[in-house]
């Protein structure tokens, strides 16, 4: 072989190791960055440990039920409330046959349809329960929701549904003039439209692209658990069973990929329902924070639903339009948060 075929030879395989490096090294920069294996914590393990008896140990209970959340009492601020007396001849009803009595559904058209009796033991107005007794009954329909006012066919299927409970128990119900109270559901639906604000913000990757994985441990550092749905993520309130503070979204398709690594994510949202909040939660101080410290850690951009970077001017400006808002709604008697303001807003 000649000298200049040698050189040929060995310039051509100079050239093509460049190649086969820089294909190599662009794939890797474009996969998608996956989850670091998080450090072994130092602790002891369970097996090096002696096996002990501890009074505190016997005294724990082997598990606790929890308690279902008690559903929030019907309010003449945001509820149609008709009465339901009982017959003279008629001291109470047992729960059984409340239920027994009650509609199969419990909506009135797009509406929350719902039916409350008074513990003659505890004196309060409850959903009715078996082994109780009650001295009368009350049945509500909600003036309004996200779905829009309550309208006459709506107030009609409530009057119908509320006559045919009564019926089945002989009792005799009592209802608001239905002009009045469509009027009524009309106004507050006004003022439940032009105060419910949904914020939300949109993480884009500057470079490279996310794994689900890496999201997920991001995620994960700032308080966020996993969501019911695949591709959300959620930031607990601080009370046990109200509603997230924060809700992160990403393509859930990519979440059930069958092999999520190598599923490429280029944007996450980031989600605030303020009426379903309670103020002292700091939600928007929080998204703003969360958005600020996922976006340095998974090299990203923060922007609006459109893809505009959102200065902080800009979100100053939110932040006090948001103050506002909650004074408005605490002077309705709709607090963020509160159960009147997670129902109406809803």
């Amino acid at each position: 072989m000649s000298n200049l075929q040698l050189g040929l030879a060995i310039a051509g395989g100079v050239v093509l190791a460049a190649v086969v490096a820089h294909s190599a090294w662009t794939s890797r920069r474009n996969a998608p960055r996956q989850a670091q294996p998080e450090p072994l914590q130092d602790t002891p393990s369970p097996v090096d440990q002696e096996p002990t008896l501890s009074d505190s140990g016997l005294e724990a209970p082997a598990f606790s039920l929890p308690q279902p959340p008690r559903r929030p009492v019907m309010d003449s601020l945001i509820d149609v409330i008709a009465t339901v007396a009982l017959d003279p001849s008629v001291p109470a009803v047992s729960g059984e046959a409340a239920l027994a009595a009650m509609p199969t559904t419990r909506r009135a058209g797009t509406k929350p349809f719902s039916i409350e009796g008074y513990n003659l033991h505890s004196m309060v107005w409850e959903s009715p329960m078996p082994g109780q007794r009650y001295g009368g009954f009350q049945a509500g329909v909600q003036l309004a929701n996200r779905s829009g006012a309550l309208n006459e066919i709506e107030y009609s299927e409530f009057v119908v549904k509320t006559q045919a409970f009564a019926d089945a128990i002989n009792a005799t119900p009592e209802f608001p003039e239905m002009l009045d109270e469509v009027a009524r559901a009309r106004e507050l639906d006004q003022f439940a439209s032009a105060h419910d604000a949904q914020l939300g913000f949109t993480i884009r990757a500057r470079n490279a692209s996310w794994s689900p994985g890496y999201i997920h441990q991001n995620a994960a550092r700032l308080g966020f658990v996993p969501g019911v749905i695949p591709g959300r993520m959620v930031l607990p309130a601080s009370q046990e069973g109200l509603p997230p503070v924060l809700v992160l979204g990403f393509d859930s398709q990519a979440a059930l990929a069958d092999d999520p690594a190598q599923s490429a994510i280029r944007d996450i949202s980031l989600h605030l329902d303020v009426a379903q909040v309670d103020r002292a939660e700091h939600a928007f101080e929080r998204m703003r924070e969360s958005a600020a410290a996922l976006a340095q850690a998974m090299e990203g951009v923060v922007t609006d639903d459109n893809g505009q970077p959102l200065p902080a001017q800009t979100m100053d400006v939110i932040g006090t339009e948001l103050q506002t808002l909650y004074d408005t709604l605490e002077q309705r008697d709709l607090a963020a948060g509160s159960p009147l303001a997670r129902r109406l807003f809803s």
